[in-house]
């Protein structure tokens, strides 16, 4: 049966750069990373992230790209150039999946192409675009912005593959084992992390919110899922040492849920 993969999202180390994520992944364990295309520079080059694989002796397993509100500039300010340089980044990493969130609805143009040219562009590349589920903003006396097109949730939308984060769940109120279940197949990638319902986005340690980590983790070794979790958690008020005891906690919750039933 095929084993899903356990990797660190260089977002995970915020405020520490890119380096210190193959570093902290190398040492504690992890099978691989996620880089998170940033202001970080090195986050855009390819050799120095082959440098940092070969070096750390650990793989690239997936690519964010910058489609967040705080990477608008990264890599200008066309969506579909930066889909386009986060396909090309991830081929010369041999990395076989690409994130992206789906698109602002200001940006409609875009988003009026975006179904179409996802599916083109993985036909045309062979690699995978998982698009992440969100969650709707919300603004004073709670009343809920749609910033997304064609939305936030990407269970009805057409696309072949979809990112799970269990953080946006949690921000979204919605049922993750619903989605689960609901997205069958179409789920290629997992981002690992836990919320309580907040309206920030909170990218909680695993088991330490209300989302069913360990039950959508169990599930999935059950289905023989072959993609990739991806342990995506805060640790920006972290120190050094007890980020490390984070992370090392989130890839043991990871590996014991995983084997429990794989």
């Amino acid at each position: 049966m095929p084993r899903a993969l356990v990797g660190l999202s260089t977002a995970s180390v915020y405020p520490e750069g890119c380096a210190a994520a193959f570093e902290l992944a190398a040492r504690l364990g992890y099978d691989g990373v996620e880089v998170m295309v940033w202001t970080d520079p090195l986050t855009r080059e390819a050799g120095a992230l082959r440098t940092l694989a070969e070096l750390h002796g650990i793989r690239v397993l997936s690519v964010h790209a910058p489609t967040l509100l705080v990477t608008q500039r990264v890599w200008g300010a066309d969506p579909w150039g930066k889909v386009d340089r986060s396909i090309r980044l991830a081929a010369e990493l041999d990395a076989d999946t690409v994130v992206l969130h789906p698109p602002f609805r200001w940006q409609r143009e875009y988003a009026r192409d975006f179904v179409d040219g996802v599916a083109l562009r993985e036909h045309d590349s062979g690699i995978r675009l998982a698009v992440e589920n969100m969650y709707p903003w919300r603004a004073p006396r709670s009343r809920e912005v749609e910033a997304y097109l064609p939305h936030w949730d990407p269970v009805p939308q057409p696309y072949d593959h979809v990112t799970l984060d269990l953080s946006h769940t949690a921000t979204a109120g919605s049922d993750a084992m619903g989605m689960v279940r609901r997205l069958g197949p179409r789920l290629a990638h997992l981002h690992l992390a836990d919320g309580v319902g907040s309206p920030r986005d909170e990218h909680l340690v695993p088991g330490r919110g209300t989302q069913p980590c360990g039950e959508v983790l169990e599930t999935l070794a059950a289905q023989g899922f072959a993609g990739h979790v991806v342990v995506e958690v805060a640790t920006r008020r972290a120190t050094e040492a007890q980020r490390e005891l984070d992370l090392a906690e989130a890839l043991a919750f990871a590996r014991l849920h995983l084997a429990s039933l794989g």
